[in-house]
C-alpha cells in the first residue's frame, strides 16, 4: 500500500476564531462588549473548548482583553495601536510586492484586475463590505504569489485591527480608497517593475495609516 495523504480539515478552534474575529471586525460584536464562551459556543454550535482557544488567540492579537476571574470583552478602538499595526502591515505588503512581481503570471494579473473592478463597483455603490473584500482579494494575489509565510502570518494577524477602524471611518462617510491606486499597482505588476509596485503599495497603505489619525 502506498503512503496515504492525511485528510485536511479545519480545526474547530480555527472555525471559532474566524467567526468571532469577523463578528468583532464587522461590528456585530461592538467595542466594549463582554463576551462569554458559553454564549458564543451555543451560537456557533460548538463546545466551549474551541471558543476558549479562539479567545486566547484574539486576546493575543488585541481584539479581546481578558481580566482573570472577571470578564472577557472586545477592546476599544485604539488609534495609536492601529497606526502601529498599519505601519507593520505596510512593510509586509512592500516586501510581498517586491517578491511577488517577478513570479506573476497572466492568471494572477487577471485575478487582480477582476478584484479591482469589483472594488470600484462596490465603492460606487457605497458597499463597504464588498469594497474591503475586493481589496483583500487584490492584495491577496500578491501575498500568495510571493510565498513568504512569515509575511503572510504577520499580515493575517494585524490586518483585522486595521479593518475594524476602516469600517468605522467608512461609516462616518470617509471614502473606501482609490481605485486609481489599484490600477497603478496592477500596471506596475504587468510591467514587471517591482520597485514601482512597491512605491504604489506604500502609497496605498500610507492612506490607510492616515485613517488612524484623529
Amino acid at each position: 500500500m502506498g503512503a496515504m495523504q492525511p485528510v485536511r480539515r479545519t480545526l474547530l478552534r480555527d472555525q471559532a476564531y474566524t467567526s468571532i474575529r469577523d463578528a468583532i471586525v464587522g461590528g456585530d460584536i461592538p467595542p466594549g462588549s463582554v463576551v462569554r464562551d458559553a454564549d458564543l459556543a451555543a451560537s456557533l454550535g460548538l463546545s466551549r473548548a474551541p471558543v476558549r482557544a479562539a479567545f486566547s488567540r484574539l486576546v493575543d492579537e488585541g481584539l479581546l482583553e481578558s481580566k482573570p476571574q472577571s470578564h472577557t470583552r472586545v477592546t476599544a478602538l485604539d488609534e495609536a495601536g492601529v497606526r502601529d499595526a498599519a505601519a507593520v502591515v505596510r512593510a509586509m505588503h512592500e516586501l510581498v510586492a517586491r517578491g511577488a512581481v517577478p513570479r506573476l503570471e497572466p492568471a494572477h494579473l487577471y485575478a487582480m484586475r477582476d478584484a479591482s473592478r469589483r472594488f470600484a463597483a462596490a465603492v460606487a455603490a457605497g458597499d463597504v463590505e464588498g469594497a474591503l473584500r475586493a481589496d483583500d482579494d487584490l492584495h491577496g494575489v500578491l501575498v500568495a504569489a510571493c510565498g513568504n509565510h512569515a509575511a503572510t502570518a504577520t499580515i493575517t494577524r494585524y490586518t483585522p485591527l486595521i479593518r475594524r477602524l476602516e469600517r468605522q471611518r467608512f461609516g462616518e462617510g470617509v471614502t473606501c480608497g482609490s481605485a486609481e491606486l489599484h490600477e497603478r499597482l496592477i500596471d506596475a505588476c504587468a510591467d514587471g517593475d517591482p520597485e514601482a509596485a512597491v512605491a504604489v503599495t506604500t502609497e496605498i497603505w500610507r492612506v490607510l495609516e492616515e485613517l488612524a489619525h484623529p
